[in-house]
């Protein structure tokens, strides 16, 4: 079933592209037709991308694996930022800085950074510093949150890359190509969508566009997140059962174990009352006791010779 339909698509003005003048050959697959000037996009095509790049954000996100996006422009920002908040996932709404992908250590000290000054703040170094130096420290600080502020927890580099108006964030897509790392993308007529390995076809200029793309996309994303979820919870949970049934296993063998001692304990005790009954009959009848009063015979022996 397809995530949505095409009046929500036409409502949102998601079928507009540029200018005929503007557009790229290469978008030539997506565009329906042109009127007054301007390329009308396909959006029987742009529907058949979305489910298409919201299945491969779905898998990612069960797999545990984070997902960078970027948008840079003014109609992007805030809507980017807003929807993207309730995954937790990283993303660049500023200016990108150049090398985040290709020198990932170097933006990673950055962030350390930071951290560092956070630090600072509360183990006292702070009321050491002079006032001069304590303010620069806190626009230095002020600077990186801005910056790098929303890619904080980005430990490692991300498993994809999603990218409004790939014209604009071509730099980001250039490093996500060079690291062989796979890209999302709205695509407008006036982009090239084979550099991208899922485009969507689209208009990323309105607000309202991108709005209900990246929805669509961030619902994938927690759909992905509440599967993962379920699957570890059944995980622990088969493997509560599978100890529990090696206790039960390990009691019974105790009790088992337990009966058999008691067996053999019984059978011994049995096996050493017969032997210690034979024993006295035996001593009964080997040697008799003489009664009382009865007279003792002699021992017969030879006469002596006269």
């Amino acid at each position: 079933m397809a995530r949505t339909n095409y009046n929500e698509l036409l409502d949102a003005g998601v079928h507009f592209g540029h200018l005929k003048r503007k557009w790229n050959p290469n978008m030539a697959p997506y565009i329906f037709m042109e009127r007054n000037g301007i390329h009308i996009i396909d959006l029987n095509k742009t529907i058949a991308k979305i489910d298409e790049a919201a299945a491969a954000m779905k898998q990612i996100a069960k797999s545990g694996k984070k997902i960078l996006f970027v948008a840079t422009k003014k109609q992007a920002k805030d809507v980017v930022a807003n929807l993207v908040k309730q995954v937790n996932m990283p993303y660049v709404t500023e200016r990108w800085p150049g090398g985040m992908l290709t020198n990932f250590a170097t933006i990673r000290k950055a962030v350390k950074k930071m951290a560092t000054i956070d630090r600072m703040e509360t183990d006292g170094t702070f009321e050491n510093m002079s006032k001069r130096e304590r303010l620069q420290v806190t626009r230095e600080r002020a600077k990186l949150e801005k910056q790098l502020g929303s890619i904080s927890d980005l430990n490692r580099l991300p498993a994809a890359v999603f990218v409004v108006d790939i014209c604009k964030e071509h730099i980001a897509v250039a490093e996500s190509r060079k690291l062989n790392i796979p890209t999302f993308a709205i695509v407008d007529t006036n982009a090239n969508p084979n550099e991208i390995d899922f485009p969507i076809p689209a208009n990323d200029d309105a607000s309202k566009s991108i709005h209900i793309i990246l929805k669509l996309m961030i619902e994938a994303i927690q759909e992905g997140m509440e599967e993962r979820k379920l699957e570890k919870d059944k995980a622990v949970e088969e493997e509560e059962d599978t100890d529990m049934d090696l206790e039960l296993d390990s009691q019974d063998k105790d009790a088992e174990s337990s009966e058999e001692d008691e067996e053999e304990v019984a059978l011994r005790k049995a096996k050493a009352a017969k032997k210690a009954k034979h024993g006295e009959e035996d001593e009964e009848v080997k040697s008799p006791k003489a009664p009382k009063g009865a007279p003792q015979k002699k021992p017969q022996g030879k006469r002596p010779r006269l």
